[in-house]
């Protein structure tokens, strides 16, 4: 009989809170890629917590995890979860916030079915994934969540990349740039050499000469040297001056 009261208390608060839009997919906020700081709140002494730091510390130990101690379970356990839920975002205390507890009857998981933990989720303008119980488990918390996880394991690898994966892709990334590098610098080679087989130069070292006037001036005719002008003869190892003594013929 208290099951079955529980039951319909339950579907009386989700027909409720549907109805009033909290579960709506369009409040849902993305969670970050990275997290830098992570707040479970959830009690200190369960196995669901040491669960939870197992994986993030090896998922991705670069995050900072703070344990915000809350009771899970019985009377003023709903008030302490939501209090801390708020207390987060009022200091900003996390880029996350896991709520969560281990498995348990469906009296032992009620603090996440009552109205302040889901008004408390709904309001945070941190991404919240619920956690609680196991996979069959489900509470009004996790409607109103911005992501359901199956279990606090679960809420874990969900939060954080995993830092081998990372690795992994970061070795593949390198490789690729390497790669092209490596085809950035032939390329360069090439046009180099190219550009280096039209150079000037390359002409005066096979004993040609480039005759300028005193401003610069390259003369590309023998038509435009005048009688008595005095030119400069750039050569491939330096230049020397000299008279034009008859015009073009």
């Amino acid at each position: 009989e208290g099951a079955g009261d529980l039951a319909v208390a339950f579907e009386q608060m989700k027909a409720r809170l549907l109805q009033e839009g909290l579960f709506d997919r369009a409040h849902k906020r993305p969670l970050p890629r990275i997290p830098g700081r992570i707040a479970l709140v959830t009690s200190p002494a369960g196995a669901a917590v040491r669960d939870m730091l197992r994986i993030l510390g090896a998922r991705w130990p670069m995050a900072q995890i703070r344990i915000l101690p809350v009771r899970v379970q019985g009377e003023g356990a709903a008030e302490e979860i939501a209090a801390a839920i708020r207390w987060a975002n009022l200091h900003q205390a996390a880029d996350l916030i896991i709520t969560g507890r281990g498995g348990g009857s469906m009296e032992d998981l009620w603090a996440f079915n009552e109205e302040c933990v889901a008004r408390a989720v709904y309001d945070s303008q941190i991404p919240v994934i619920s956690a609680v119980g196991h996979e069959p488990d489900v509470t009004i918390a996790d409607f109103v969540a911005d992501l359901r996880a199956a279990t606090p394991s679960n809420a874990a690898e969900l939060a954080v990349p995993d830092q081998n994966e990372c690795y992994g892709w970061l070795e593949q990334m390198e490789g690729r740039l390497t790669g092209a590098m490596g085809r950035e610098r032939e390329r360069f080679a090439r046009l180099a050499a190219a550009l280096d087989a039209l150079s000037p130069l390359k002409v005066l070292g096979r004993g040609y000469a480039i005759p300028q006037r005193s401003d610069g001036a390259v003369l590309r005719s023998a038509k435009e040297a005048m009688p008595g002008e005095t030119l400069r003869l750039r050569m491939t190892d330096g230049k020397v001056s000299c008279k034009v003594i008859e015009p073009a013929g």
